[in-house]
């Protein structure tokens, strides 16, 4: 397996452009699947988890054909002519669970394996499935797929989410598209990427009313048709990519980046006295005056702080001035960096769902593994700013989020490269 290997101790200076959004692009793939008609997405991400969602729709009748090296995906569903998503493919990614809702509103029924990816917690379908019955699916759960079935089709329904969840609301939203009546969707996720895939879907012809609030209402129509539609900046690699100067010093301009992706964790930058500017091109990040200033985060669903940004954050919390608090409550087990970490020489305490960081001057280079995607990209930030080399392996999960990471912090200054598995 691939390692990659930081010296730290510099500055960074320079620009980073940022990438279309993993999981936006990985929700608005599965939408071809709802038209026989062509759908293309620009500013796609270069990643494995979009070749591996890529490998899914082809296994399905599905043609994913990538165009301009990889960043526009031209796929057409015309001929579907598999309803079953195979464990060896869904295994990989758990975001393989989003085709069952298209599936089942265009062909009426479907057979999905239940979903693998990260073992950052159990992270249960139950709510896409609760979401589906209440649209009229009969779901029967054996032998580790999901067989669903809508004779007749799917008809709209008033459905809450007795808690936030991005991927339920994405999968009853594209199936409520083409379901019969309305669907009112309440206490529905309110990340971009929700927003996201509802203009898209708008543009391919859905009645959609409400992304970005906590009730979303669908007035289902008969068909679908195809569409061009861009994939928004990922706010998770742009925040990633701020705390880069954050956490070593210097200056970055994060190509693309938008405020109102990332309101939240900007507001902890600046109480950690990282300066954040808007800027005609994105976002620039600054640390001029000494180390960071400890904070105290909670992960909350969208507009609170990411909990795809905690490892990250707390990297730079490992050297931060004082003593930080974060408090995880989206999942469980995403403290798996921490042991890491400390091998660096933090100083990090972990009870349950909190974590108590006390800063430390200066953490020390040494060879860690990487235990899922955020926590990859985590330990490659402090080993920019650690004393001495730092070797990160098993970053297979990192090239299933970020794109080009060496290039990107290699032409910023860091002294970064990847070593081949022989």
């Amino acid at each position: 397996m691939d390692s990659i290997v930081v010296t730290g101790g510099g500055a960074l200076h320079g620009e980073i452009p940022i990438a279309g959004a993993k999981n936006a692009c990985l929700t608005l793939m599965p939408a071809t699947l709802l038209s026989d008609e062509p759908l293309t997405l620009t500013n796609a991400p270069r990643l494995s988890d979009i070749a591996t969602m890529s490998q899914l729709l082809a296994s399905l009748g599905a043609e994913v054909t990538q165009l301009q090296d990889g960043q526009v995906l031209a796929m057409s569903s015309h001929d579907i002519d598999n309803l079953t998503a195979d464990y060896e493919i869904v295994r990989k990614m758990r975001a393989s669970i989003l085709v069952l809702g298209p599936l089942l509103a265009r062909a009426g029924r479907a057979v999905v394996s239940l979903p693998g990816g990260c073992a950052i917690g159990a992270r249960p379908v139950d709510l896409h499935l609760r979401g589906l019955e209440a649209l009229g699916a009969t779901l029967d759960l054996r032998d580790g797929y999901v067989h669903a079935d809508a004779n007749g089709g799917l008809k709209g329904a008033v459905f809450e989410f007795p808690f936030v969840s991005v991927g339920a609301t994405e999968n009853i939203l594209m199936a409520a598209t083409l379901a019969k009546g309305t669907t009112v969707l309440k206490n529905a996720a309110r990340e971009p990427e929700i927003v996201d895939l509802a203009q898209c879907l708008r543009k391919m012809g859905a009645q959609i009313e409400g992304e970005g609030t906590p009730t979303i209402t669908v007035q289902g129509v008969e068909t679908l048709h195809g569409a061009t539609h861009p994939v928004v900046p990922d706010r998770i690699e742009l925040g990633t990519y701020m705390l880069a100067p954050a956490i070593t010093g210097g200056e970055v301009e994060c190509l693309g980046g938008r405020i109102e992706l990332v309101g939240a964790f900007c507001e902890k930058l600046h109480e950690a006295g990282i300066d954040v500017e808007e800027t005609k091109r994105g976002l620039k990040v600054a640390r001029k005056n000494g180390r960071a200033k400890a904070v105290d985060v909670t992960t909350e669903p969208f507009p609170g702080f990411p909990t795809d940004l905690q490892a990250q954050m707390m990297a730079l919390l490992c050297t931060a001035e004082g003593t930080s608090v974060l408090e995880e409550k989206i999942f469980e087990n995403r403290f798996m960096h921490a042991p890491e970490l400390m091998r660096m020489g933090a100083n990090i305490d972990v009870h349950g769902g909190h974590a108590t960081v006390t800063g430390v001057e200066r953490l020390r280079g040494a060879p860690v593994m990487a235990t899922d995607l955020r926590a990859s990209v985590s330990l490659i930030l402090a080993g920019l700013a650690a004393e001495g080399e730092t070797v990160v392996s098993r970053v297979y999960h990192l090239d299933r989020g970020y794109e080009r990471v060496e290039q990107k912090l290699g032409a910023c200054g860091a002294r970064i490269e990847r070593i081949q598995a022989a």
